[in-house]
């Protein structure tokens, strides 16, 4: 008896292999054209959004960030094409409409103030209406090559705030507005939208600095107060744009001082000032006045179990923005104190029980390397980890962790030669160490 399939059952074979393969393919094609088409509808989105709770609704750093516990964090996203021309970058991002519009311009019409206002309302109101000029809106874009038509196109990835700091066009805001993008626009009160170019940013302080090319006579800077002397109880207002509503003020009181956070770059940042002035996604690197309209902060990060206001916002003073804002314009990068090593940030040191901070790894050459200072490594003939020096003091201040460890050179300046506290195994000894500038 042959065992040969016959052809008639043969052929039905072949064509039920053909009907899967063509069905495969339709499959992936009806995917790529979903993604394709779900590019444009954000983008028609963003074409069509009036200026109000919708367009904050696009993706992209604001909209995740400022609802962190006290933490903003970086944006994720699709990866962008590395190749696209800066040309198409123009053209696509001119090509959009903005997503704040208003007549007459961002700010409102500033007419004659109503009768019977008293004392502190007029203040208000004149306070704003003097530094809203002064504050923008940021747009962070993804700028892109569509694979299907070769079309440059730039999809919104989030809105944000920030203030324009001097005539030269430098504008300032936080790194975790625009750190998701590869191109950002600015839109000024008189509804004007121009393209960045990033300056430079400071991960470790939320910091980011723009330019634009407008004119100088377009461009009011903001009033750069201080943080210095600042009091619990102060009176404070913040301007913005929460979720997308354009030049939107909030008024507060100082609510604490002194507060602590953790940036983008995992560092945390001393000396925050915490309000309660109303501070929502949107909100982020739009300026913190005090009851002149000086800057006395950029709004950063908020503490909520919702993602909206819960009364609790922080904002990065201005003393430090200063310093970090000078920095970056003049080098396009911060420098600060370091010790030419690097430390654990894990669990290492806690598998391990050690309190301090311990050595990984130690740059050649470094300051850290002239003392003597030992990194971790691995034992070549028993393949076991063994562990390097642990500083646990630095100039009598007691470290338990690498935060402590930021914490304290964050105080000092790069040249400042530090007494370090090193535990090597059971033993320890003392080092005097020059602090080195560490570029970020």
């Amino acid at each position: 008896m042959s065992n040969a399939i016959p052809l008639r059952y043969r052929v039905m074979i072949l064509l039920l292999s053909l009907a899967v393969a063509v069905l495969t393919v339709s499959v992936g094609v009806l995917s790529w054209n979903a993604v394709r088409l779900e590019e444009r509808l954000a983008l028609a989105a963003a074409a069509g959004r009036p200026g109000g709770p919708e367009g904050a609704s696009a993706p992209g750093a604001e909209s995740q960030d400022a609802t962190a516990q006290g933490a903003p964090g970086p944006s994720e996203g699709p990866a962008a094409d590395a190749a696209v021309a800066p040309a198409d970058v123009a053209g696509a991002v001119s090509g959009m409409p903005a997503a704040l519009r208003r007549d007459g311009g961002l700010v409102p019409q500033q007419g004659p103030l109503p009768e019977g206002l008293g004392t502190g309302e007029r203040r208000d109101i004149e306070t704003f209406r003097s530094a809203a000029p002064s504050v923008v809106n940021i747009e962070s874009l993804t700028v892109r090559t569509d694979a299907y038509t070769r079309n440059v196109m730039a999809l919104p990835r989030g809105t944000g705030s920030g203030l324009i700091w001097d005539r030269d066009g430098h504008v300032v805001t936080n790194y975790h507005v625009i750190g998701g993008g590869n191109a950002t626009r600015v839109t000024m009160s008189d509804g004007s939208a121009w393209i960045a170019q990033l300056v430079g940013h400071a991960a470790d302080k939320d910091i980011a600095v723009l330019r634009i090319e407008a004119p100088a006579e377009l461009l009011n800077p903001i009033e750069i107060g201080s943080s210095a002397g600042l009091a619990v109880g102060q009176h404070v207002m913040a301007i913005g744009s929460p979720f997308g509503l354009d030049q939107t003020l909030s008024t507060g009181v100082i609510s604490g001082l002194g507060r602590e956070i953790m940036s983008v770059g995992g560092r945390p940042i001393q000396g925050v000032v915490q309000t309660d002035a109303a501070i929502n996604p949107g909100n982020s690197g739009g300026p913190l006045l005090d009851s002149v309209g000086r800057l006395i902060g950029i709004n950063t990060a908020i503490m909520s179990p919702t993602g909206a206001s819960a009364g609790v916002g922080f904002a990065v003073p201005v003393d430090t923005v200063r310093s970090i804002v000078s920095q970056l314009i003049e080098h396009g990068r911060v420098v600060r104190p370091g010790l030419g090593l690097v430390v654990d940030e894990g669990d290492l040191s806690v598998r391990a029980g050690v309190r301090g901070a311990l050595v990984l790894m130690v740059k050649p050459r470094s300051p850290a390397a002239v003392a003597g200072i030992e990194p971790t490594r691995r034992d070549m003939r028993t393949g076991a980890v063994v562990l390097g020096d642990v500083i646990y003091e630095l100039d009598g201040e007691t470290i338990a962790d690498h935060l402590d460890l930021y914490r304290a050179l964050d105080r000092k300046a790069v040249g400042d030669v530090v007494t370090l506290g090193v535990l090597r195994g059971t033993a320890r000894r003392s080092v005097r160490v020059r602090l080195t500038g560490i570029g970020s």
